[in-house]
């Protein structure tokens, strides 16, 4: 009972993040609060570099970033790691791995900073419940729609990490970044070696063509913040 009461103090706090989350796009507040409800979405708490889901093992679960920071990575047999995506507030993952069903994650998610999540079993999203409620058809459709999307992000990182040499991986990526948030100037979700697993590239060799770059007149950066500026 306590474990409940603490888990509805939490929706309550984070609400106006969950109600942003793609996945309940179009849902009344009063129908969103009984849809969590019939859901039986908990909420967990994870310390920095703590895994959320690891590879190897299943997830029958979806995630919903209610603070703090989360990584899609890989790693390979020698324990070298490429970060796949980076979760930002109120986003979703582990939805296609759920849906596929996948009995061994090809990937892991870890918490990047101290970080709070929504966890939904899956199957509650895709059937509709005993007492029919009205929007459970326009979460499925949203479900189908973030499934879309985030195919469409796999396809762009891919065009991204098909670049030969790390300077167009970087040029690549930061032109990306800029027609997301629709200026030159941005603020990206990585530190300098997170970046660089995010492109596949030895740190060393970004930081030297980051900083060419820079003298070449082409971006203005500070740790995370960039600017470009031709």
């Amino acid at each position: 009972m306590l474990l409940l009461q603490q888990n509805k103090k939490i929706m309550e706090k984070y609400f106006n993040t969950i109600k942003k989350c793609p996945l309940f796009f179009g849902i009344e507040d009063s129908e969103l609060r009984t849809m969590l409800n019939c859901l039986n979405a908990v909420t967990r708490f994870y310390n920095k570099n703590e895994f959320i889901f690891e590879a190897e093992n299943p997830v029958t679960t979806v995630g919903i970033l209610l603070s703090g920071n989360v990584h899609v990575l890989q790693e390979d047999y020698w324990g070298n790691r490429k970060i796949l995506a980076s979760i930002e507030t109120a986003e979703v993952f582990g939805e296609a791995f759920s849906c596929a069903e996948v009995k061994s994650l090809p990937v892991s998610v870890i918490a990047a900073d101290k970080s709070e999540v929504m966890l939904v079993d899956y199957k509650r999203i895709i059937t509709t419940c005993s007492s029919a409620c009205v929007f459970h058809m326009m979460l499925i459709k949203n479900m189908i729609k973030l499934l879309a999307q985030k195919n469409i992000m796999l396809t762009q990182k891919m065009e991204i990490v098909t670049h030969r040499t790390t300077r167009e991986r970087l040029l690549a990526y930061l032109s990306a970044q800029a027609i997301k948030f629709g200026k030159n100037s941005f603020t990206i979700p990585f530190d300098r070696q997170q970046l660089a697993d995010h492109l596949s590239v030895e740190r060393s060799a970004m930081s030297a063509e980051l900083s060419r770059m820079q003298t070449e007149g082409l971006i203005s950066t500070t740790r995370s913040e960039f600017k470009l500026l031709c």
